[in-house]
């Protein structure tokens, strides 16, 4: 609930963990050696190197993961603009609110181990939890309410963001009959700090255990994640800078120069490296995600609250938001003098994270660029074609006209692959595959869920002649001509 320090990889070992479920990682070094990814990096770095000269930007570090594996870091300008010191994948990096993430995956863990439910009332578990509704009738705020910021609470318990007096347990407990709801809970999608300080200390309730603890304890050290710390004093860490006033200048922040800040908050990671974020690809690793099931894992990418434009939401700790055809999950950390962002591609198993130690580096636009260069090259270098299966010419039999009380579906042939078109079809944008999975059966295959999607697909043939199709557990009739 304090201040975590860590480089870049720690927020994708979290971010990577959550849906990416193949079986073995492709090659690193392939990839990285690739010369489309190579051009992509060149591309890349030219386009930062130019936004850091025009906006006097001191330093930047990035990375890219491909489905576990890092295949490229790097520093980019000054660590401390004084000392000349250059950034590295190493630097260390206040990562505020990135904490967010392991407050949620603490949660879910407790949740695994059947310790608390996520519709349970927060109030269960800190029974002096109690603030003004918005009305009289607003229901109890439930644990998971607090995880998506769907719990209607203020952003803040405190002025802490200026005076950097941030509250302690106990105060925030004797202030929270004071503060008023603005909306209910379920209303609206509103971000809050107050919320994760809130879900930190059912993790401590539950446990028994100080959040920070907890968090080396049960994610750290099972991650080999050995470069991030909670409120220590560490070597390493990037000077961070307030935003670039008219006359050019920057004032360094006092985040820089303290020990450690000390808020009261689940949500304010101190310090992370980027080989943290690498232990990801370790048999330690694995080992660790063992004990947090891959349904879980997929349910934290799971949007939960939709905004009303319908292109963005919030998770499980994580944004959710859509751009064209992809859908990128993320996270950003703001605390004065350091900005950063972790995106993830899920379809494409990329993640890119982007460190910055300026208040105005403005870390999730770099992000975007980062991942619409060097992580749409690797991800298209590190897909596995899928397996095929060679078209058997007989296949064609199964092609015609099938009735059942739902409607007729026709079966076509294409150029070796055959599709299935309803009768209640509007068009022809997206018809259903079939697709081989061999001993003569095939797998339903459809651009979104729904119906019989994933499911098994065989024919039934009686002397020679095909009588029924069977897609799961339901049949049509072939109509004979």
């Amino acid at each position: 609930m304090r201040g975590i320090i860590c480089c870049i990889v720690s927020a994708l070992v979290l971010a990577g963990s959550s849906t990416w479920l193949s079986a073995q990682p492709p090659s690193a070094q392939r990839i990285a050696t690739d010369p489309d990814v190579q051009g992509a990096q060149r591309l890349f770095s030219a386009w930062l190197e130019g936004q850091m000269l025009e906006r006097g930007l001191p330093g930047v570090a990035v990375g890219v993961v491909a489905d576990q594996e890092l295949v490229w870091a790097a520093g980019f300008g000054l660590a401390d603009t004084a000392s000349k010191i250059t950034m590295t994948p190493q630097t260390k990096f206040r990562m505020a609110s990135h904490s967010k993430l392991f407050t949620a995956t603490a949660v879910m863990q407790l949740r695994e181990q059947g310790k608390l439910r996520l519709d349970d009332p927060v109030s269960k578990y800190l029974p002096w939890f109690k603030l003004i509704p918005t009305e009289s009738e607003d229901p109890p705020i439930t644990i998971e309410e607090l995880l998506t910021h769907s719990s209607g609470l203020p952003r803040e318990a405190g002025a802490y963001w200026t005076t950097f007096d941030f509250p302690t347990t106990e105060q925030l407990r004797a202030l929270m009959p004071a503060r008023q709801a603005p909306f209910a809970p379920e209303v609206r999608w509103k971000y809050s700090n107050l919320a994760y300080s809130v879900a930190g200390m059912i993790v401590e309730t539950v446990t028994g255990q100080k959040w920070a603890d907890y968090v080396h304890r049960e994610i750290f050290q099972p991650l080999g994640m050995t470069a991030s710390s909670v409120d220590k004093n560490v070597s390493g860490l990037a000077v961070g800078y307030g935003r670039r006033m008219p006359d050019g200048a920057r004032a360094i922040n006092p985040s820089s120069t303290r020990a450690g800040w000390r808020p009261r908050r689940a949500s304010r990671p101190r310090s992370r490296t980027w080989p943290d974020l690498h232990r990801r690809s370790s048999e330690r690793a694995r080992a660790a995600e063992r004990r947090f099931s891959a349904p879980a894992r997929c349910e934290m990418h799971r949007v939960r609250v939709l905004e009303s434009n319908w292109t963005q939401g919030n998770a499980i700790g994580f944004a959710v938001r859509r751009a064209g055809d992809k859908v990128y999950v993320s996270h950003g950390g703001s605390y004065p003098g350091y900005q950063t962002n972790t995106m993830l591609w899920p379809d494409g198993k990329v993640g890119v994270i982007v460190l910055t130690n300026a208040d105005d580096g403005n870390p999730a636009a770099l992000a975007t660029e980062l991942m619409n260069t060097v992580g749409q090259a690797v991800a298209k270098v590190a897909a596995r074609p899928p397996a095929r299966f060679t078209w058997d010419p007989s296949w064609s039999r199964f092609a015609g006209l099938y009735r059942g009380r739902g409607g007729d579906s026709r079966v076509v042939e294409l150029n070796k692959r055959l599709v299935v078109v309803s009768s209640t079809s509007t068009n022809l944008d997206n018809p259903v595959q079939l697709e081989p999975i061999g001993n003569g059966q095939f797998r339903y295959v459809a651009s979104v869920g729904g119906g019989p999607v994933g499911e098994i697909v065989r024919f039934v043939e009686e002397n020679g002649r095909v009588t029924r199709m069977i897609t799961g557990d339901s049949y049509v009739e072939r109509v004979q001509p």
